[in-house]
């Protein structure tokens, strides 16, 4: 069974503006709230509304953890099969099983887990990264998440990275 029937193709337009939207979220909670660079947020069946978004809170509690435990808290299995997660980052493996089982319908990632590698460095306790694309995790399920990632279109994947710099570049 495929859970992403039904889930409506996103415009290009709803693709910059979520991409924008979650982006401007990773640098509000880096220059606002001190937090890791790391944001996703929930759009809703029409690819517009924002329904929830989360932060990375620690090195465990990932921003698309959050959200998608979040989601599946307070949406139906039904409802969020139409639903797109749009992250700064790849998830992880934790994060992409996570995503899974929420039931998330769509991903949205703007830069890859291979560039935060590459910006964090080797032996990073703050961020010791997986070399597990989630589409190798999203391909170990019985349903589909459809995977966008990472948006090269418009600089996305870049923009993420030097915001993310930002935070790690000063010594974390």
């Amino acid at each position: 069974m495929s859970q992403t029937s039904g889930i409506l193709p996103l415009t290009p337009e709803q693709l910059a503006s979520g991409a924008r939207q979650c982006l401007a979220l990773q640098q509000s909670g880096r220059e606002i709230h001190s937090k890791r660079p790391f944001a996703a947020l929930l759009l809703g069946p029409d690819n517009e509304t924002v329904l929830m978004s989360s932060l990375s809170l620690s090195h465990v509690r990932h921003a698309e953890c959050e959200l998608a435990r979040n989601a599946a808290d307070n949406y139906a299995w039904d409802y969020l099969a139409k639903c797109t997660m749009v992250s700064t980052w790849e998830p992880c493996a934790m994060c992409a099983g996570t995503i899974y089982w929420a039931h998330i319908g769509r991903l949205v990632y703007l830069a890859s887990e291979k560039a935060l590698q590459k910006l964090t460095g080797d032996g990073n306790t703050e961020n010791l990264t997986l070399d597990m694309p989630c589409r190798g995790v999203f391909a170990a399920g019985q349903t589909t998440v459809e995977v966008l990632g990472p948006l090269k279109t418009e600089g996305w994947e870049q923009k993420v990275v030097d915001d993310a710099a930002l935070y790690w570049l000063k010594g974390n």
